[in-house]
């Protein structure tokens, strides 16, 4: 899609590489985050996300994860869970897990599978 507006209506988007830019939602994109923060998350997980089934010492552990090099993107992504009371962990740079088995239950009432 090509449109010379298309900045006017998401301003982070713009030259360069998104993780290497500042990413900040303008008002009216937060409001609608902070209304919807399920529906965010489960756009960021189904962009940049999966849902797995680790073997945790013979036991099925079901677990979220969702990698991004933006600082930004994963500070909205965290926001977010922080909204909804739904602990996560760092396991390296670049990732965000939710191990809990109940804040996994929690993801799957409204993550649903990837399309």
């Amino acid at each position: 899609m090509y449109w010379n507006h298309w900045p006017c209506l998401f301003p982070q988007h713009g030259p360069g590489r998104k993780h290497e830019r500042r990413i900040a939602l303008a008002s009216w994109q937060q409001a609608i985050v902070t209304r919807e923060p399920q529906a965010f998350i489960r756009g960021l997980i189904h962009s940049d996300g999966c849902r797995i089934v680790a073997n945790d010492r013979g036991r099925a552990s079901p677990r979220y994860h969702f990698s991004n090099l933006s600082e930004d993107i994963k500070r909205l992504y965290c926001d977010s869970l922080d909204a909804l009371g739904i602990p996560w962990t760092r396991p390296c740079a670049k990732q965000i897990a939710v191990y809990r088995l109940s804040a996994v239950e929690i993801l799957d009432t409204f993550v649903g599978p990837k399309r």
